[in-house]
Formats: structure tokens, sequence, C-alpha cells
């Protein structure tokens, strides 16, 4: 099953920047060939539900192994059965709408 998610990884007790580990993350989501896409209070990813999931796990495993004792996670996420829809595809329906496209 397809998913699109908005993932935001909080490492706490690492100070006030946050830059490196979100980096991390990102490059986590990457190698696991979901191409996410950035924004400045979160990741949106889309890919099927395990690789999608596995890939917030080890975005935890990564983030902990460099040092952050704790980590506070926002994840919201959907699925369509009626037809596929991809990021993209819903960020240009929007568009069309505005008049942008």
């Amino acid at each position: 099953m397809k998913v699109i998610a908005d993932l935001c990884v909080v490492p706490v007790g690492v100070g006030v920047s946050v830059s490196k580990y979100v980096a991390a993350c990102e490059k986590v989501l990457r190698d696991a060939g979901l191409n996410p896409r950035l924004h400045a209070y979160g990741t949106n990813v889309e890919g099927e539900w395990d690789e999608v999931f596995a890939a917030i796990r080890r975005c935890h495993e990564v983030v902990h192994a460099m040092g952050a004792p704790r980590i506070s996670s926002t994840l919201r996420f959907g699925t369509r059965t009626d037809r596929e829809q991809s990021m993209q595809d819903k960020i240009e329906s929007v568009e069309r709408k505005l008049g942008d496209r």
C-alpha cells in the first residue's frame, strides 16, 4: 500500500540547533529511495508503507546513535484506495485552483 507521510523528527537534549540531525534523517530517507521533500518544519515522504515506516524507524536509530538521548517525532500520514496519488499530484491540484498552473 502506498502512503504519503509528513514527518518531523526533533532530537531532545542535544542543544538548540538540530540541523545536523535533520540532515542525517534526510540522508536515511534518500538512501531508502523515498525522494523526501524537506520543508521548514519537517519532511514529506511517499512510498510503499513498509519502506516508509522502516526508514522512519531507521531515522530514529541514526539520530540516537548520533547522541540524542530522546527524540520527539510527529507523523501525519494518509493512504488512498480509490486511485494512486503522489505528493506532486496533491500540490498541483491546489496550484491549479490558485491559478498558478
